[in-house]
């Protein structure tokens, strides 16, 4: 799917999805702009057709090779950023899932520079999205209501 990701005519849709076991949340970092090198979760462009949940378990597949089971939506979330003229270079809106691992070992690839299990205390020591904290809070709060 092509899209134009720069300085875009409408807001991008995107699913995002933090898998979480054992006490632990699925990070990767970006490897590429915008916000290359950051810890985040998986995540990317919703297609044609598809549910954002079913583009959030599709990106975390393609990405890290990992299967999950969705929990439920944590919130949206807008990156947007401007160029030192004020016009709009970026702008997504991605809807975060909450989910418990199934299967698959984190792979790097592509998309995801470094791949960790992170313990969510730990998130102050590393070089992470904005909003990350309390999207992990989200679906851990999801997560302690599902049996």
């Amino acid at each position: 799917m092509s899209v134009q990701r720069d300085y875009p005519r409408n807001p991008l849709l995107a699913a995002s999805i933090c898998v979480l076991r054992e006490g632990r949340v699925l990070l990767a970092t970006r490897t590429r702009p915008p916000m290359d090198q950051l810890y985040t979760l998986p995540g990317g462009l919703v297609e044609p057709g598809e549910t954002l949940a079913e583009a959030a378990l599709r990106e975390l597949q393609e990405e890290v090779g990992v299967t999950a089971r969705i929990l439920g939506l944590i919130r949206p979330i807008e990156v947007i950023e401007r160029d030192p003229d004020g016009a709009v270079r970026v702008h997504y809106v991605i809807c975060a899932h909450a989910a418990q691992w199934v299967s698959g070992e984190p792979q790097t690839g592509p998309e995801a520079g470094a791949v960790i299990w992170a313990d969510p205390q730990a998130l102050a020591s590393l070089p992470t999205t904005p909003h990350l904290p309390e999207i992990i809070a989200g679906a851990l709060t999801i997560a302690a209501r599902v049996p």
